[in-house]
């Protein structure tokens, strides 16, 4: 599916909009759900991630497709590792085959778990023999993505005796790993995480409980966008949200205070308002504990004519697609002056944006959702735009009731 976008004629927007769970939370509590049945989920994401990881929690035996879903990958590598009588081959789209498991599957063996490669050593797909485990102590890097190591976070307390976890080097993305010991902590499960070391309690059982999912910061991200591109007394309203969030891209609040953003709490709901602030040249943000939301910031210093230095973006790489090359290659097309390395992007200060640039999605959610914001300055295509299913299927209707004129082709 290509769309055509424009932006609404009357940039000064007030608005409201619902977004479903975050796809974080919901993976996570998913996952939790499948170890203990008394668990009750509200607010789930409608995400294509989400669904894909329900759906493959029901399988015991035979082939388990994730498609593009890394979380769900990660998290189900570590699941059926410990899943005795259970016997499956985790596979996904061409992508996921391309995309390393082997730290998380070294760390899981050096437990006593059975899993073997399918095709190419480090890669996806991987046969998985369940396996009651004992064994209680695994390191890892620390700055591998965070969802290894919410993936042996998350089976810890089903495991006999727990599991203690010492995170080698300096720890990236801190507050994923959080909100995996604050959903654990939710369900009555002992955690520390001291220095380096993360310890959990075994859990055989827990009390009847509902784990309420926040909507999804990382889907605010392309609201924040519009609202830094509109003019000021712009006001969208989204819900439901907290102020104490467990999500790392809620410093989305803080960051896009830099361009004219101010955001107010309400219950369960937060405002985004443009003000005339003006707006630095020159922006540099360290991202290294919310990757997700560093393509969404580019696109918003391009499209205000101002420089940006994002450092902390060494996850990027392995994302549904390399991120970074990507943006390089996009934003190149509608005029930026971009570089990047394999951590860090710079956009130097530019004046005008290309006008009917059509922009590729590599199978990228975010690619399609951080690029549509553009729409408020220019006219531009987006292809394959039916991607945002993956993590927020009412996208592109969403927009529309801002009234961005939307067309497919």
């Amino acid at each position: 599916m290509k769309l055509h976008l424009t932006g609404p004629s009357n940039t000064k927007l007030k608005d409201t909009i619902t977004i479903t769970g975050s796809k974080s939370e919901s993976n996570r509590s998913l996952l939790l759900a499948a170890l203990y049945p008394d668990i009750e989920i509200e607010n789930i994401s409608n995400s294509d991630d989400a669904q894909v990881m329900e759906e493959g929690l029901k399988i015991s035996k035979g082939t388990v497709d994730i498609h593009h879903a890394g979380t769900a990958m990660r998290f189900l590598t570590g699941y059926f590792s410990t899943q005795e009588g259970k016997e499956v081959i985790l596979t996904g789209s061409k992508r996921m085959t391309e995309r390393p498991i082997e730290i998380l599957v070294n760390a899981l063996k050096s437990l006593g778990a059975d899993i073997s490669y399918v095709q190419d050593k480090g890669y996806p797909p991987i046969k998985i023999k369940g396996q009651h485990i004992v064994k209680e102590k695994v390191s890892l890097p620390a700055n591998v993505s965070s969802q290894y190591i919410s993936s042996l976070l998350l089976i810890a307390p089903s495991l006999e005796n727990g599991l203690q976890l010492e995170l080698v080097g300096k720890i990236t993305s801190v507050p994923y790993i959080k909100m995996t010991l604050a959903l654990l902590e939710e369900i009555g499960v002992e955690t520390s995480f001291e220095g380096n070391v993360i310890k959990v309690s075994s859990k055989a059982n827990v009390s009847p409980t509902t784990l309420v999912v926040e909507s999804d910061w990382s889907s605010a991200s392309y609201f924040y966008g519009i609202c830094a591109l509109a003019a000021p007394g712009t006001e969208i309203t989204l819900s439901a949200y907290k102020e104490k969030s467990l999500q790392g891209d809620s410093v989305l609040a803080k960051i896009y205070t830099a361009f004219g953003v101010e955001t107010s709490f309400g219950k369960n709901k937060i405002t985004l308002k443009k003000t005339d602030k003006i707006v630095s040249a020159e922006n540099e943000f360290d991202l290294a504990n919310a990757p997700d939301i560093a393509q969404t910031i580019a696109v918003t210093c391009f499209g205000l004519g101002v420089g940006c230095h994002l450092i902390g973006l060494h996850t990027l790489k392995i994302k549904e697609t390399d991120r970074l090359e990507a943006l390089h290659t996009e934003l190149s097309k509608l005029g930026a002056n971009i570089s990047v390395t394999d951590k860090t992007l710079t956009i130097i200060p530019s004046i005008g944006i290309l006008k009917d640039i059509a922009i590729d999605t590599y199978n990228d959610h975010r690619m399609a959702m951080a690029f549509a914001p553009l729409a408020m300055k220019t006219t531009l295509y987006v292809n394959d735009a039916e991607v945002v299913s993956k993590s927020y299927p009412d996208f592109w209707n969403d927009l529309k009731q801002l009234n961005f004129s939307i067309k497919e082709l």
